[in-house]
């Protein structure tokens, strides 16, 4: 018998309230009738959103449920990258243990999909990649999870790093990373070269972190341009982060944003507060998918973020002057169909015969779950409540 569940006064994407009707995992067309022995669940009214997509984050390298870490490092990236691989150690930071926390804390806000970067050094090795994949294994009833192989402390500068690379993708890393060509690899043609060929080998798309601002950014997004035009890998490229296309030569920006639409190539930011960030209105004109992602949570790079994306469309909402309800849905839009595009999600959305993965949100509109994140009431993965009242139903070690 097919397994089904009605879910009873909802208001999808803000509309009237009504009945949703899940069957094996998936929305059924509205008026078909719910089966004899159905599961009833009472939405209460609650604003239905799809699943959230937390784009880009490190599940690898989360101190949550660790205790209070003292942050004295910086102020360069390269200190922040030394002293992670250094503490990685020294703190005994478990990738399995750690990334299972953050995914139990994300679910419970109301993530159902996920990607992360997970370091791949000399140092390290493919603990982190065996780590994150042992945790989407077990939590897999719950949250997908996309793993990046990511060369954090660089490739060329680290000899042995381009083989790890190899062997995480052959054990099931699913994206080739990338890492500042320039500022940390110091090479960007080797660099970039290095990336391509490696997702052209084993035919896995690339995001690619771009923290260079200014004219260095805009070069190493003009070589990437070129070499995904030249492998026709259009709509598989990530540039995240991508600060140098917040830089105040407008007319330089929308040159980069015309050919970053031209090769498909895709952004993602964090609506950053102290860096330039990427202008999420001119690229949604231009046709540039967007996503977004909460980055490092609560790690030795920072001490900030709760895994919510709905608090991470706030952020980027508030980055970008988004103010208009119309706007605060673009926030949205990226934190859910921004992240389901780049991700290349089958069947994603609250339409009949999507997947039934949805959030129900104690919100009036999509403009007030925006700008003030409310509870979540309940959270369904494939048809199955698996959150209620902000907490994921499932245990984290």
């Amino acid at each position: 018998m097919a397994s089904a569940t009605l879910f009873t006064n909802v208001r999808p994407a803000g509309r009237a309230a009504t009945d949703i009707l899940v069957r094996d995992g998936r929305i059924v067309p509205a008026g078909e009738p719910a089966p004899a022995g159905a599961a009833v669940v009472d939405g209460g009214g609650a604003l239905m959103l799809p699943g959230l997509v937390e784009a880009h984050t490190h599940l690898d390298k989360t101190l949550y449920g660790m205790g209070w870490y003292r942050n004295e490092v910086g102020p360069r990236l390269i200190d922040r990258i030394d002293n992670e691989r250094t503490m990685k150690r020294t703190l005994g930071i478990d990738p399995a243990r750690q990334s299972a926390r953050q995914v139990v804390l994300s679910v419970g806000h109301g993530t159902t999909h996920i990607r992360s970067h997970v370091d791949v050094d000399t140092e390290v090795g493919l603990a982190g990649i065996e780590g994150v994949m042992a945790t989407r294994e077990r939590y897999r009833d719950i949250v997908d999870i996309e793993i990046v192989a990511f060369p954090q402390s660089g490739m060329l500068v680290r000899p042995g790093t381009v083989g790890l690379m190899a062997d995480a993708l052959r054990q099931g890393a699913d994206v080739v990373g990338g890492l500042d060509p320039s500022g940390i690899d110091r090479d960007p043609k080797g660099h970039l070269d290095t990336v391509f060929g490696l997702a052209d080998s084993f035919g896995k798309p690339i995001d690619i972190h771009l923290h260079e601002g200014g004219e260095l950014g805009a070069f190493a997004v003009e070589l990437t341009i070129e070499r995904t035009k030249a492998l026709g890998l259009q709509g598989r490229v990530t540039l995240s982060h991508a600060f140098c296309l917040g830089m105040p030569d407008v007319a330089a920006v929308d040159r980069l944003i015309e050919g970053l639409r031209e090769a498909g190539i895709h952004i993602m930011t964090t609506g950053p507060a102290s860096v330039d960030a990427p202008p999420v209105k001119r690229l949604a004109a231009a046709g540039v998918t967007i996503c977004a992602g909460n980055d490092g949570i609560r790690d030795t790079w920072g001490p900030y973020g709760t895994g919510d994306m709905l608090e991470r469309a706030m952020f980027v909402g508030m980055r970008n002057n988004l103010r208009r309800d119309d706007e605060l849905q673009l926030a949205l839009d990226i934190c859910t169909h921004g992240g389901a595009a780049v991700m290349a999600l089958d069947g994603y959305g609250i339409e009949a015969g999507c997947r039934a993965d949805f959030v129900l949100v104690e919100a009036e509109t999509v403009a007030e779950a925006v700008a003030g994140h409310p509870p979540r009431r309940l959270v369904v993965k494939g048809g199955r409540v698996v959150a209620r009242d902000g907490r994921a139903m499932a245990e984290a070690p």
